[in-house]
This record gives structure tokens, sequence and C-alpha cells, in this order.
């Protein structure tokens, strides 16, 4: 039993060793489906360049919700579409690259396609890991923090598993056009307030942090959601981290063993 504690103790200290040489990514709210079939395409390509480089250093890539405006699986059946971007995925995880999804409030509806098809890990809520000697929490961060009850109501609808077996009753050419219909009103299209930063003081993920540090140890919060990109100091304790989107940023974050740094793709 000692004799197998030093083997897999070793085999821990040469997965801490690779894990230090490479890079952790972080990205979300690609919205891809959204605003017009031929704008999402060319994000989608962009997205797939992206992959394309960053799968030569990246030790574990974390998609962190809102990959889709829309995405519901009958059991049969899901959206048609976004075939590059499925494909990459499929290359980066078959290269033995892990791939992590997080659903968000447009793609809640996530069940377990990728994890078959893909090999993708999903996760319907946020997660802890650590990776070197920092803590991270991450998830695409709908639904936490003070106010936004409304929408705290509907998506307990949502995850309702009832509501969802009553949804999945349509048949798919209705409820696709149900969804499509009702994402017209996404503050991805409208725009509502994404641009402005009103102070930490109304940035409900920060409150949400700031509080959540009171009881936990983490040293980065990692979320999506807000589509702006911030990078604001919490106290001198810890940082959160908003990934922004892809419609107007193209922004991710990347953990290099040492600091996470907000980015911006480029071609």
């Amino acid at each position: 039993m000692a004799e197998l504690g030093k083997i897999n103790q070793t085999l821990r200290d040469k997965k801490r060793i690779s894990l230090d040489k490479k890079n952790i990514y972080f990205a979300s709210d690609f919205h891809l489906g959204v605003p017009s079939p031929e704008s999402s395409l060319k994000r989608e390509k962009l997205i797939c360049k992206w992959l394309d480089q960053v799968k030569h250093d990246a030790a574990a890539i974390y998609l962190v919700g809102d990959i889709f405006d829309f995405w519901f699986e009958h059991r049969y059946t899901v959206p048609k579409g976004n075939v590059r971007l499925l494909g990459k995925i499929a290359e980066i995880t078959d290269a033995g690259i892990p791939v992590s999804f997080f659903v968000g409030n447009h793609d809640l509806w996530m069940k377990d396609y990728f994890e078959k098809e893909l090999h993708v890990t999903i996760h319907h809520e946020p997660i802890t890991r650590t990776f070197g000697n920092k803590v991270f929490y991450i998830g695409h961060g709908d639904g936490l923090g003070p106010g936004d009850n409304w929408y705290k109501l509907l998506r307990s609808i949502f995850v309702c598993k009832p509501c969802q077996w009553l949804f999945s009753r349509l048949h798919p050419n209705l409820s696709f056009y149900i969804a499509k219909k009702s994402s017209k009103r996404s503050r991805i299209i409208t725009g509502d307030s994404d641009e402005d930063f009103l102070g930490k003081e109304n940035e409900w993920l920060y409150i949400f942090s700031k509080e959540y540090l009171l009881t936990h140890k983490v040293d980065y919060f990692v979320f999506g959601h807000r589509h702006l990109p911030l990078d604001l100091d919490i106290e001198g304790k810890a940082r959160y981290i908003n990934l922004g989107e892809w419609i107007n940023y193209s922004s991710y974050a990347v953990f290099d063993g040492n600091d996470l740094q907000l980015k911006e793709f480029k071609e």
C-alpha cells in the first residue's frame, strides 16, 4: 500500500509539472446563432481559429456558458448548425485536452450529447478548482448575487424537470421556433446596459464574490454572463474576472500558472 501511495504521488507530481508548463483558457458568451446566420458563421470561424491557436499550449479549456444563443436536446435531435465548433472541440478532446462546458441561461438545457459525442465535461452549477496554488471559482454567473428576482424565478421554471419534459413533447420545429422568437429579446442583441460599468457596488457578481470570500478562500472568480470584460480587485484578497463576449470583444482569459489575464483575440 505504501508503494502504491508513492506511485500515485509520483503521477500527481508529473501531472502538476505538466500543468505548470501549459496554460488554462477560459471563454464564454459566444452566443452562436445571433444576430444573423452570416455574422454567427463569421464568429464561429473566428472562435475556431482561437481554439486552433490555444490548443498548442492548453492544459485545459473552460467554456463558461452561453456558447449558443439557444440549445435544447430532444431525445434524438439537437439544433442544427455550429458544426465547425463541434468538430473543433472533438478534435481537441481527441488530442487529450480536457474541455469543460458550463451551461448558461441560453444553453441551460444541455444534457448528455456533448458528453457522449465530444467527451466534454458538463457543469450545471459553479465549481471550485485549484490550479497550482491558486483557487478558482468558475461559473456562468446567472442567478448569483442580489436582485434579478424575476430571472431567478424564471430559471427555477426552466430547470424544473417536469417543465423540461413538457417542452420536449413539442415537435422540434415548434420548440426551436419559440426559442428563436424569444431570443430576439436577448441582451446580446438589444445591447441593454452591457457596455456600462456603473461601479463595483452595482456589479452583482462582484457583490456575490465579495460575500463568498467571507466564508471561502478563493483567488479568482471567473464568470461570464455580464458581457463586459472586467478585472476587478476584491479588497486585495481576490480578483473578479468577467470574460466578456465575442460579438464585440472576442475576449478570453488565460492562466499561466502564476497569473490570470484578460486578453482579446485578434487574427
